[in-house]
């Protein structure tokens, strides 16, 4: 409104009626919303500009009932017929939580079921790889191949899919990153920890989907498998 000039003391009409003083200025903030970006506001004297829609807030030490009983008194005596309501602020924060809980913990049983239907898959995957190659694995063990040679053979081709699936999962995500924050408040999957976190856990349970059924290599007696085939 003034440029680079200090705004402290100057003056401005509001509606062309008033003619105000500036006495202060207070940062940009949030006033609807969590996920609305800050916006400049302007404060008055209650005096100066009257709304029957008026927010009051006190700050005291005392226990919340006590503040609000003596809040009660006080404006009793102004006016009985005064209509108000007291609320703590923990209480105004819930409402204004509200909506991004329920998103959040919306998100959270979806991604639950990713992740279930992701490890099923894997381990569906890894099972049916396993299978495929069980003639090949018996002659590898008859021919003398370690364990870890086994368990690495049959672990590669399913962890370098995990690993291409999770990249683009990751990928999409961070495309993605801008309806994420529109639904939880400051979520975004570009957080390195979050990154770093998303892969190491799609790791472990990938691991995990396919490691059981490659247990099952171990166990391969070579001379009933190459009869059975």
């Amino acid at each position: 409104m003034f440029g680079d000039v200090p705004p402290i003391g100057r003056h401005f009409l509001l509606g062309e009626k008033a003619l105000y003083e500036v006495i202060g200025v207070v940062e940009d903030g949030k006033y609807d919303s969590l996920t609305e970006s800050p916006k400049p506001a302007m404060f008055f004297p209650v005096a100066q500009y009257a709304d029957s829609d008026l927010t009051l807030i006190v700050r005291s030490a005392l226990p919340a009932a006590e503040v609000a009983r003596m809040l009660r008194g006080t404006l009793a005596n102004m006016d009985p017929n005064l209509p108000f309501t007291i609320g703590s602020w923990p209480d105004a924060l819930i409402v204004v939580y509200f909506p991004a809980r329920i998103a959040t913990a919306s998100l959270g049983v979806m991604g639950v079921l990713a992740a279930v239907l992701a490890v099923t898959g894997v381990f569906g995957m890894a099972a049916y790889s396993i299978s495929k190659r069980w003639k090949e694995l018996g002659i590898r063990v008859s021919l003398g191949a370690q364990r870890a040679q086994l368990m690495r053979s049959a672990l590669s081709r399913p962890f370098a899919i995990l690993i291409v699936g999770s990249g683009a999962g990751l990928l999409a995500g961070v495309l993605a990153s801008r309806l994420l924050a529109q639904i939880v408040y400051q979520a975004t999957p570009r957080d390195p920890l979050v990154l770093c976190g998303v892969m190491l856990t799609m790791s472990l349970l990938g691991l995990v989907a396919t490691w059981i059924p490659a247990r099952r290599v171990l166990a391969v007696d070579p001379a009933k498998l190459l009869r059975d085939e």
